[in-house]
């Protein structure tokens, strides 16, 4: 008999939105784990973004050091390290396949961001 177990994340009240450094990155630890936020301007509009702050090649805690661009409309942060790209919506590697990031979703309540882990 398999038993399937739905995972349900758990949010967590991370910062206010006014601590986020416009088109920037910051970290974040929830349960553990290193999250990179990214507050990003986008057709006028900040849009907040939540990534693994692991870097999958490089092997270090590094994402949120990265600089921010967009590859094909898609907005992405480039590692630090090796400078891959990374997708802000996918977490997936721009010139890689086999390299990805986890994206966690993100709520704006109140002025408060939280995070889904």
């Amino acid at each position: 008999m398999q038993v399937k177990v739905d995972y349900v994340p758990e949010w967590h009240d991370v910062c206010a939105e006014s601590d986020l450094v416009p088109n920037s990155g910051v970290c974040a630890l929830i349960e553990e784990q290193q999250i990179a936020l990214f507050a990003v301007k986008l057709e006028g509009e900040q849009k907040v973004f939540a990534i693994s702050n692991w870097d999958p090649i490089g092997k270090a805690n590094v994402m949120y050091r990265g600089i921010l661009g967009s590859v094909k409309g898609d907005p992405v942060v480039a590692s630090p390290l090796y400078k891959e790209h990374y997708s802000l919506t996918s977490g997936q590697c721009v010139e890689r396949e086999d390299a990805s990031v986890m994206v966690f979703d993100i709520k704006l309540e109140n002025g408060r961001v939280w995070v889904a882990v």
